[in-house]
Order: C-alpha cells, then sequence, then structure tokens
C-alpha cells in the first residue's frame, strides 16, 4: 500500500507541475501568505516525501502546510485558483500520508 501511495504521490506532483499557475496569483498575499511561495513549499514539500522521509523539522511543516491550505482555500474566490490550490492541498496530504506511513 504505501508504494501504490508514493507512485500517486508521484503522478500527482507531475500533474501538478502540468498546470499553469492560476492568473493573478503572483503576488497576491491571502490570509497572509504569498501564494507563490506556498505552492513553491509544498511541491518542495511532496519530492522531499518521495525522495525519502523527512526529518523531524520538515514532517512538522508539512503538517502545518495542510492547515494553512484549508485556511487560504476558504478565502480564494478565484474558480480556476480554488481548483488549482485544492490540488496543491490534496498533494500535501498525500504527502502526508505516505510521510506518517513510513514512521509506523
Amino acid at each position: 500500500m504505501p508504494e501504490e501511495k508514493s507512485d500517486a504521490l508521484s503522478r500527482m506532483t507531475a500533474e501538478h507541475m502540468a498546470r499553469p499557475f492560476p492568473p493573478g496569483f503572483r503576488g497576491l498575499d491571502i490570509e497572509g501568505q504569498d501564494m507563490v511561495l506556498l505552492d513553491a513549499d509544498a511541491y518542495g514539500y511532496a519530492m522531499g516525501v518521495l525522495d525519502g522521509p523527512l526529518s523531524e523539522q520538515h514532517r512538522a511543516g508539512l503538517m502545518r502546510m495542510a492547515a494553512v491550505l484549508e485556511k487560504v482555500l476558504s478565502a480564494i474566490e478565484d474558480d480556476y485558483a480554488t481548483m488549482y490550490y485544492t490540488h496543491v492541498r490534496d498533494l500535501v496530504a498525500l504527502a502526508a500520508e505516505v510521510e506518517m506511513s513510513r514512521a509506523k
């Protein structure tokens, strides 16, 4: 099962990179979060999980990112950006699942 989730995470990261970034969201700050940095950090965490176990500090950051994405998603009013950042949230959630399955 963990290998299947890792494969799914790999596919999701590829899908994410193929999606265009939401127009108008470069330089935009929502709920105190720079939307470009949020996107880049989420991708970075997902890639870190794919590369091997995260450090305790990075694991904690991944968990915080999930909460931040929930907060930001509720404040986005653009349909495409909502879809885009929902995918980012799902990417982070799957990365957290893969990472936590390693800890067991």
